[in-house]
């Protein structure tokens, strides 16, 4: 592949979310030939009827951020990640890599409102969504044969995602559960801040932050002045609390398309260096510069160098 095809966003069509299953599902079977999808895909296609609002019990997604395209793409991300960890030696057997994508599908189940909470949107849940996922998982998979034995591991696992937790506190069971929550842990932020859409949804982001009663920031501006110092944070995340196995990308990378490079940091650097631009030179109209290909002839003249910098 051409270094200027080499992008994240041109893979395959992102915005095509039976497109994203089917890489999740073609990656697996990559490290595991003969790989069994049932259990995948029967948690995939309930995970699905739930934000869809489909599922018995519940509404559907009302929030705009933490969305589906959100799950799909942590959840590719996880698999992602996980091939790579293969592809380096680390051991994982073929229900390891299913608790892992199963993890990353439900780890935000937690924001979806019950069929009688009526009240607001699930973006209300914002400071114990984590808990009210690791409850849907316990629901979901009581007595079940494969996993009915796991759900603390699931707990565990899905607690990484709390950027509050101390992943040090944290007893998990074996190396292995250890490895999947931080994974985890980093396909998460990954999945979000490589998303082409990312700095657009920043603005439902904060919407949610209303609702969900954290005020730290004054207003939507003042949280995309900050995304750039929560980056360096997450990289700090990265190495000190996560042992930087978002190094596994690259092995992915490589091994699935023949591209020797960490496409999630390079899109996010991407992501950032159009944030930067926005933020410094249209602070009055950023709204109307957070759709950036209908500006591409303006950031070309402004930046001196292509607008393909910021894709």
């Amino acid at each position: 592949m051409e270094e200027h095809e080499a992008q994240l966003s041109t893979l395959f069509d992102v915005e095509d979310f039976d497109a994203v299953i089917e890489e999740v599902r073609t990656i697996a079977s990559t490290v595991f030939p003969g790989y069994d999808l049932e259990p995948f895909d029967n948690a995939c296609d309930d995970v699905v009827r739930l934000f869809r609002g489909d599922y018995p019990g519940y509404r559907a997604c009302n929030v705009s951020y933490h969305d589906l395209r959100h799950t799909l793409a942590v959840t590719l991300a996880m698999a992602r990640l996980m091939h790579g960890a293969v592809e380096t030696g680390r051991e994982l057997s073929e229900k390891d890599f299913t608790m892992g994508l199963v993890s990353a599908l439900m780890h935000d189940t937690g924001y979806m409102q019950e069929d009688d909470d009526l009240e607001g949107t699930g973006a209300k849940y914002t400071l114990v969504h984590i808990e009210r996922s690791i409850d849907f998982v316990r629901r979901y998979y009581a007595d079940d044969p494969l996993f009915g034995n796991d759900l603390d591991a699931f707990r565990d696992i899905l607690r990484c995602t709390g950027l509050s937790v101390s992943i040090g506190d944290i007893r998990f069971a074996d190396e292995t559960v250890e490895l999947l929550g931080k994974i985890l842990g980093t396909g998460d932020l990954l999945g979000q801040m490589a998303d082409r859409v990312y700095l657009e949804k920043l603005l439902d982001l904060y919407n949610e932050f209303v609702e969900g009663g954290i005020n730290q920031f004054s207003n939507r501006l003042d949280l995309l002045d900050k995304t750039r110092g929560f980056y360096q944070m997450t990289l700090k995340r990265f190495a000190d609390d996560f042992d930087n196995v978002d190094r596994f990308a690259r092995h992915h990378f490589r091994a699935r398309w023949d591209i020797d490079e960490d496409l999630y940091r390079k899109a996010i650097e991407h992501n950032l260096a159009y944030l930067d631009f926005v933020v410094t030179n249209h602070r009055d109209d950023y709204r109307d510069w957070l759709r950036r290909t209908i500006h591409v002839k303006e950031i070309n003249n402004a930046t001196g160098k292509s607008a393909e910098a910021f894709f």
